[in-house]
């Protein structure tokens, strides 16, 4: 479980606007209809959806629920397969070689442009079948009262995963929480002119 690790690196939201009464209610239906979908036996590139923050692989809330006390608790789970480049790089000489040895004895001099297409996309959905995606997991804690969210990483483009998901999953828009934000949310709307005029000092 990430957050109870001694370090980590997170980025905090908060929900806009109002949540429905009926949503806490459904909220537990709403995991799992956008659950995670395991694709160790596919040749999907990538898979992600919510999981139960106490075990990645429980996808149905089976081993615990997601409300605690007053917060709700789960997981972003990111499964990726990665081919790395030089790996494809050799199979991909390595299946050109035999396309063309193939075309020079029917009497053909090249492989069309589409054809090389083709075949470097039959060598990644080999080379994907051969290898087994790769787990990640990004914890979520929604505290219901204060409607403040917080979501165990900084990457960019896990952010904006979670952010889509989020609203698919429960109508909700999040906004981050910058310091500027952070701010405005704590000392009100009449001092976001002020905060906006403000200018970096240095200290040295």
């Amino acid at each position: 479980m990430p957050i109870l690790s001694a370090s980590l690196g997170l980025t905090r939201y908060h929900v806009v606007g109002d949540v429905e009464d009926s949503l806490w209610r459904e909220l537990p239906q709403r995991l799992k209809d956008n659950a995670f979908k395991d694709i160790d036996a596919t040749t999907d590139e990538r898979s992600f959806g919510w999981c139960n923050l106490d075990n990645m692989l429980d996808m149905d809330w089976a081993e615990s629920p997601p409300e605690k006390g007053h917060y709700v608790c789960f997981s972003l789970r990111l499964d990726t397969r990665r081919i790395p480049p030089a790996v494809f790089k050799k199979h991909c000489l390595i299946a050109l070689s035999q396309e063309l040895a193939q075309a020079k004895a029917e009497g053909k001099a090249f492989i069309s442009k589409d054809r090389r297409r083709e075949i470097k996309d039959q060598v990644m959905l080999r080379l994907r079948a051969r290898s087994l995606p790769i787990p990640a997991v990004f914890d979520v804690v929604w505290n219901t009262q204060s409607g403040r969210i917080l979501l165990l990483t900084t990457n960019s483009k896990v952010k904006a995963m979670f952010e889509e998901l989020f609203e698919t999953s429960f109508g909700l828009e999040l906004e981050a929480l910058t310091p500027f934000a952070l701010a405005a949310d704590m000392l009100g709307e009449g001092v976001v002119s002020r905060l906006e005029n403000l200018e970096p000092t240095s200290f040295v």
